[in-house]
């Protein structure tokens, strides 16, 4: 779902999924033309279809099993292939438009996301799954680190807060979008697996074209012969330790469950709770990821202490809700477990990463932030293979049950060790993390 970066100037403040340093120069700028600002709203609109492609396929996973006999483990195994493409981005890609420009890396980002679609319309079976996850991984991998420094770049200094927000919205909102666009075209329309990338293509077009009208925002950008795909050093100082140790369990337990209703909710909501549109099936996903962007947001008015505490037991608390849901076999309760979850996940993220930081040297900060975002999208798609070798095993609701109820367990931790941090200091120790 996302590739980052981290801000030197405001590490109290980091920017949700991909916050990377702006452009030298950008913030300087006397004040947003018609021209910036008609260029943001080309940026936003490009972020929310790049994104909204990478979830199309999570309706029609059921569709995938029904037509070509894939089994549940396979179809996790292939929604796994797109944490791969997420984590070569962000290791080889990461820097990339700060060396040759946003321009030629967000038109990179949008070619990727159109392959991603094309191999997905190809007869190519099974391995054109597995591409079209991959090149999926690595459209967002690409996009959303430079989406979002090119709409800071796009306003003054004092509109980057507001643009950070528009920045977590409309990739979250593309999120979203993607499983109801393609439920719905799925229930309603004809040719259920092959319209929804059809429509993400066409909604590309545009995207395309806005984009390649852009002026380059980044002041002296070296163009392509400035490009080093130099992989990013993974690394966590030891000051910062402690707090990375801390966020990371509260972002492993949160990915994880936004892997499991992205890849195999569609299956619970079909096998286990009898619900068969697809429609249906994508808004719940959707209400996941929108209350993840809610959570988000609001985090950003709470103290990070209070965000990563409270985020992470309200995650637990949805997780539980979603266990309860599944032994019930209620969708209503599924849906409440999901937005509670949702909210948990969003706050603890983002208050998270803020804290790693804020923790970390200001020289070492991309490492550690890059191998925060490392750990979580591990948690995004190997956990939701257990669940799919599991519910072989087990049973589909035995699995997610027992997925759910661990995830509900890693919160807690997070919550204790968050707790005891807050005891050792109010008891006046003298740690630092």
């Amino acid at each position: 779902m996302i590739a980052p970066g981290v801000c030197r100037t405001c590490p109290d403040d980091p920017l949700q999924w991909g916050h990377v340093e702006p452009s030298r120069g950008a913030g300087t700028r006397a004040g947003p033309s018609t021209a910036r600002r008609v260029a943001f709203v080309v940026v936003a609109y490009s972020f929310v279809v790049t994104m909204l492609g990478t979830t199309l396929p999570t309706p029609l996973y059921p569709i995938y099993q029904q037509r070509y006999g894939y089994s549940g483990l396979l179809v996790t195994v292939i929604f796994a292939a797109y944490a791969v493409g997420v984590v070569a981005a962000l290791l080889l890609l990461g820097r990339l438009s700060d060396q040759i420009g946003r321009r030629p890396v967000l038109i990179v980002g949008l070619a990727l996301s159109a392959l991603s679609a094309v191999a997905f319309l190809a007869p190519l079976g099974l391995p054109g799954m597995f591409v079209g996850r991959v090149l999926s991984g690595l459209s967002a991998g690409v996009y959303t680190g430079t989406a979002t420094a090119t709409l800071l770049d796009l306003v003054p200094t004092e509109g980057r807060a507001r643009a950070s927000l528009v920045g977590a919205a409309v990739n979250m909102g593309g999120l979203g979008l993607g499983p109801v666009v393609a439920g719905v075209l799925a229930e309603y329309a004809p040719a259920p697996l092959a319209l929804p990338y059809v429509a993400s293509l066409v909604m590309l077009v545009p995207a395309a074209i806005g984009v390649a009208l852009l002026a380059e925002p980044v002041e002296g950008a070296a163009g392509w012969r400035g490009a080093s795909l130099r992989p990013q050093r993974l690394r966590v100082p030891a000051a910062a330790r402690p707090v990375f140790a801390r966020a990371v369990i509260a972002g492993f337990a949160g990915f994880a469950v936004l892997g499991l209703f992205t890849s195999v909710s569609p299956a619970f909501l079909g096998q286990v709770l009898g619900v068969h549109d697809h429609a249906v099936e994508g808004l719940v996903v959707f209400s996941l990821l929108a209350a993840s962007t809610v959570g988000q947001l609001l985090s950003a008015r709470l103290g990070e202490r209070t965000s990563l505490v409270g985020g992470s037991a309200v995650l637990g608390v949805g997780a539980l809700g979603i266990a309860l849901a599944l032994v019930m076999a209620s969708l209503p309760v599924l849906v409440a477990g999901a937005v509670v979850a949702g909210l948990g996940q969003g706050a603890s993220f983002r208050a998270g990463l803020g804290a790693v930081g804020a923790a970390s040297p200001a020289s070492q900060r991309a490492e550690v932030s890059s191998s925060f975002f490392v750990v979580v999208y591990v948690a995004l798609s190997v956990p939701v293979i257990g669940v799919g070798a599991a519910a072989q095993g087990f049973g589909l609701t035995a699995a997610g049950v027992g997925f759910s109820l661990a995830v509900a367990a890693l919160a807690a931790v997070a919550v204790v060790a968050l707790l005891r941090r807050t005891d050792d200091q109010g008891s006046g120790g003298s740690r630092s993390d």
